[in-house]
C-alpha cells in the first residue's frame, strides 16, 4: 500500500507539470498546424521573468499573474516576428522548426548574458511538507496537483464558453471557412500564441520552485512536452491532457520499479511502440479541433 501511495502522488505530480507543459504546444499545432520549437525556453523566461520581478521585491501572489501575462505579450510578438512571416508557405511546418529552434537558441543566449549560468529557485508555492495517506509529500507538489486541474478547466471554458475561445475552435477546425465569415485568423494565431507562452510560464514557474533553474533548463521540458503531445495525439488538446498524467503515472511506476537511469529508456520504447500501432496517437480524434 506504501509503494502504491507513493507511486500514485508520484504519478500526479509528474502528470501535472507534463499537462501544464504540454498543452500549450498542442494548442500551437491544432490552431496552426506548426510546432514551436521555442516552447522550452519560453518555460525557462518565465521562470526568469517570475525570479527578477522577486528580486524587485515584489510579492510572489502578484508575480505569478504577471510572469503569466508578460509572457504571453512575449509569445504574441515570437508569432508575429518568426511565424506570421512564415504563414502560407507550402513548407511552412519545416521552416518553423527551423525559425523557432534559432529563436530558442537566442533567447536561451540572451538569458545567460543577462542572468548569468548561475543556479537560481523561485519561492516554493508552499512552504513545508505534509502526510497524505502515508506519503510525505510537499506543499509545494500538492499545490500544484491542486492547482492544474482547475488551469486545465479555465482553458477549457474559455474555448468552449467565450466568442474568443469559440473563434479559436472554428480556426483550428477549418481555416477557409473562418476566413469566410469574418474571423481575423492571423489575429487570432498570435493568441494562440499568447496562450501557449502562458501556459509555458506557468510551467516554468512550477518548475522553479521545484528544482534549481538554469538557461538550458527548458530542454527537457520540451523534449516531455513533444513526448506528450505525440502520444496523445495532434488532433486536440484533450489527447495530451490524458497523455500526461498516463506518461506521469508510468515514469513513477518505472521510477520505483527500476530505477531513474531505465525510466527514460522505458519511455521512449513504450513511445516508439506507440508510434508503430497507431501513429496518430493513443488518443486522437477523427477531425482536427480544439476539443
Amino acid at each position: 500500500m506504501d509503494a502504491a501511495a507513493q507511486i500514485f502522488a508520484g504519478g500526479l505530480f509528474q502528470g501535472s507539470l507534463y499537462a501544464v507543459m504540454a498543452v500549450g504546444l498542442a494548442l500551437i499545432w491544432t490552431t496552426i498546424g506548426v510546432f514551436n520549437f521555442a516552447h522550452g525556453v519560453l518555460m525557462m523566461l518565465g521562470a526568469y521573468v517570475a525570479w527578477q520581478l522577486t528580486e524587485f521585491g515584489l510579492p510572489f501572489f502578484a508575480v505569478l499573474p504577471l510572469s503569466v501575462l508578460l509572457m504571453a505579450g512575449f509569445g504574441w510578438a515570437l508569432q508575429a516576428t518568426v511565424v506570421r512571416p512564415l504563414i502560407g508557405r507550402p513548407n511552412i511546418v519545416l521552416v518553423v522548426v527551423i525559425t523557432t529552434l534559432a529563436a530558442a537558441s537566442l533567447v536561451e543566449n540572451g538569458a545567460l548574458q543577462i542572468w548569468g549560468p548561475r543556479s537560481k529557485q523561485l519561492p516554493a508555492l508552499g512552504d513545508g511538507n505534509t502526510i497524505i495517506f502515508g506519503v510525505g509529500i510537499s506543499l509545494h507538489q500538492l499545490t500544484i496537483i491542486l492547482v492544474t486541474p482547475f488551469v486545465l478547466l479555465g482553458l477549457w471554458l474559455f474555448l468552449h464558453k467565450t466568442r474568443l475561445g469559440l473563434a479559436l475552435r472554428a480556426v483550428a477546425q477549418n481555416e477557409d471557412a473562418s476566413l469566410l465569415v469574418g474571423l481575423n485568423v492571423r489575429a487570432l494565431y498570435g493568441l494562440a500564441f499568447a496562450i501557449s507562452a502562458g501556459l509555458a510560464a506557468l510551467a516554468g514557474i512550477f518548475l522553479g520552485g521545484y528544482r534549481f533553474m538554469s538557461p538550458v533548463m527548458g530542454a527537457d521540458p520540451l523534449l516531455k512536452a513533444l513526448i506528450v503531445v505525440v502520444f496523445g495525439g495532434l488532433s486536440s488538446i484533450t489527447g495530451p491532457i490524458f497523455a500526461a498524467y498516463l506518461i506521469g503515472f508510468f515514469e513513477a511506476i518505472c521510477s520505483y520499479y527500476f530505477g531513474l537511469y531505465w525510466t527514460p529508456a522505458l519511455l521512449f520504447a513504450v513511445l516508439i511502440v506507440t508510434l508503430m500501432i497507431r501513429p496518430q496517437g493513443m488518443f486522437s480524434s477523427k477531425t482536427r479541433g480544439l476539443a
